[in-house]
């Protein structure tokens, strides 16, 4: 039998969107003699709809598109996912006007099993799918939905295996489009040879298609990028510029007298090698003016007529620098042009909170704050050789010493950066947010010398970064502090940041419980350090 199916994309939300395009595919599938239609799971409503599905209105509005979808299929089944008056997910099979509910797990079409999803995109997703004898037709969703804190990309993952498992046919991720097949035929269709794809193309493809779909729909056609010369802004400047043209895209660097020369020259390569529009806005002049105003300004408590003067340390006067770029700087700007401004994190400082609230942490939204600093330069050199074809991000960007250069502390010219050590704290941290370790776990393995090994970094760095026990300890205390400290802080006052993991921030419940040590780890401790 002739069967189509539709890995289409979802507006999470509007059923009138979605059922138009619906009963659009049916007459498309019954114009091309298909017997059956098949729609991925909440074809109608969507997955991500929050306190929507709490709305009688809405429900009862996807029931009734859902029988209009029923009236329309007359001669053809159409198989699609809805949503019942208590806000739960349904499977619906429908013909001449009839609509059945069907358990998940339990539905079949033209003599195969069907497998509804809508599930988001991960870079670790498993395409296989487990049969249960007989030939199955996985349909997904794609599009861009979201939790409010999180937005997640959705590829589609459709795709047709025989009845040993293999698959015989897929529809190419992230793109809506409309199958046919012959299910008599699946078992003796050729096995589709899977490409196994890089970690940096897969990244690429969610996060390319995730901003571009996320900018269309909330309108924004024009970005704000405050360049540093370093990595992260490098890859969100090659990544908007791709997505919105050379035109729409204002790079700016933002020099304090703790900028170097170098990263300001490669501020300005990268600009000429996009192509964009750039400027050099200095801060030094302003910061002075808010530290000189801030100092002298009297603070008197009325209750006794007494005074003190405020002295800013040298850690709040970096605090300064990254809050006027941001939110003096990039937001006026933005706001002259009629866009927004960026979000340039990556997940290691994500992790700790090595930001700025109101300062660098801030903008509408975050691409990369769901991939660690090792795949923000595996994704520079990929865009250089892959997207583009030539050398958009300067070499010497991906060369230089990662630095906030917010103090002589972090000259880059002398070799000194950020106190996060990429090559081992990234694996450390996504040890923390992704597998759910503590410090217990970490120090055991040091004990048995074990670490590298178990966190997935290069051998060595352990004994390369730590001469003693007690650095080790002072080091793992340090970011355990505040990841689950101020870190946590900072990321429920972040932006939006597109998922590409399982294990994204804005998915993670958390709570500001302050730092705990397990008993177990402080008897560890004693014992290594004694």
């Amino acid at each position: 039998m002739k069967t189509a199916y539709v890995q289409m994309k979802i507006a999470a939300g509007h059923s009138d969107i979605n059922a138009a395009k619906i009963l659009r595919y049916i007459d498309e599938a019954r114009t091309a003699g298909a017997k059956a239609i098949i729609f991925p799971k909440s074809a109608i409503a969507g997955q991500m709809i929050g306190d929507t599905c709490r709305q009688k209105s809405f429900l009862r509005e996807c029931i009734s598109y859902g029988e209009e979808i029923a009236a329309a299929a007359r001669d053809l089944t159409v198989v699609f996912g809805n949503i019942n008056l208590d806000g739960e997910n349904i499977f619906c099979v429908a013909r001449d006007g009839i609509i059945s509910e069907i358990a998940e797990g339990e539905i079949s079409c033209a003599g195969v099993d069907v497998k509804l999803i809508s599930e988001p995109f991960s870079i670790t997703k498993d395409f296989s799918c487990t049969v249960d004898g007989r030939p199955l037709i996985r349909v997904g969703s794609i599009g861009l939905q979201n939790t409010g804190k999180t937005v997640y990309t959705f590829d589609g993952a459709s795709a047709v295996f025989n009845s040993r498992g293999e698959v015989v046919q897929c529809v190419e991720p992230f793109t809506e489009a409309i199958n046919f097949i012959e299910t008599d035929d699946i078992d003796k269709m050729p096995v589709v040879t899977s490409v196994d794809e890089d970690e940096p193309t897969k990244i690429y493809r969610a996060v390319s298609f995730g901003v571009k779909n996320f900018l269309e729909q909330i309108g924004m056609k024009k970005v704000v990028i405050g360049v540093s010369g370093g990595i992260d802004s490098a890859i969100t400047s090659a990544l908007y510029t791709k997505i919105l043209g050379a035109e729409n895209v204002l790079l700016v660097n933002m020099p304090s007298v703790y900028n170097s020369a170098t990263t300001r020259n490669l501020s300005e390569q990268l600009a000429k090698n996009l192509g964009c529009k750039y400027c050099v806005v200095p801060i030094q002049e302003s910061v002075n003016w808010t530290v000189k105003q801030l100092e002298s300004t009297t603070i008197t408590l009325l209750g006794d007529g007494s005074t003190e003067q405020i002295k800013l340390s040298g850690f709040v006067r970096e605090n300064v620098q990254a809050r006027d770029r941001s939110s003096r700087i990039l937001a006026a700007l933005s706001a002259a042009i009629g866009g927004g401004f960026t979000c340039n994190a990556n997940k290691a400082e994500t992790s700790v909170g090595y930001a700025t609230l109101y300062g660098d942490e801030a903008g509408f939204l975050c691409a990369f704050a769901d991939i660690w600093k090792f795949q923000v330069y595996a994704l520079a050199n990929y865009m250089n050789d892959k997207i583009y074809g030539r050398e958009v991000i300067p070499q010497g960007i991906i060369d230089i010493v990662p630095s906030a250069e917010l103090s002589d502390a972090q000259n880059v010219d002398e070799g000194k950066g950020d106190p996060l050590k990429y090559d081992y704290h990234d694996y450390l941290l996504r040890a923390f947010a992704e597998r759910d370790l503590t410090p217990e776990d970490i120090l055991n393995w040091y004990a048995a010398d074990a670490v590298e090994k178990n966190i997935g970094c290069a051998d060595g760095l352990v004994k390369k970064y730590f001469a003693t026990a007690e650095d080790f300890i002072t080091d793992l205390e340090r970011w355990w502090k505040q990841f689950t400290g101020m870190g946590v802080v900072k990321r429920i006052q972040s932006p939006p940041l597109l998922a590409v993991t399982d294990k994204p921030y804005g998915a993670r419940r958390e709570s500001q419980n302050l730092c705990h040590f397990t008993r177990a780890y402080l008897e560890l401790k004693d014992k290594l350090t004694r």
